[in-house]
């Protein structure tokens, strides 16, 4: 089953497309590269939302697509739920 997709091979985080629960081990499959991922939920991570799948640094642009989405406003360890208390939006 697949928890999670990364669309590119630059990306840092994924997107779940089912809820993940603390602690669940997750698979993700990357559609650029077609590999398998795995990654551990540090936090409850609803669908929709972005899992972080490698330490991202405060500051550090977040990639999604291949591109910015935004900048970490915090540290990020991998499996972290990523969203709006940890990431702000490159839109505005």
């Amino acid at each position: 089953m697949i928890h999670f997709i990364v669309h590119g091979k630059q990306d840092t985080v994924g997107v779940m497309v089912t809820d993940g629960a603390k602690g669940q081990k997750l698979t993700g499959w990357n559609m650029e590269t077609d590999e398998t991922l795995e990654a551990s939920a540090l936090q409850d991570i609803p669908l929709g939302h972005k899992i972080a799948m490698k330490a991202i640094e405060a500051g550090e642009k977040v990639i999604k697509y291949n591109v910015p989405i935004g900048d970490a406003t915090t540290g990020i360890a991998p499996g972290e739920h990523v969203h709006t208390h940890n990431l702000k939006t490159a839109r505005w």
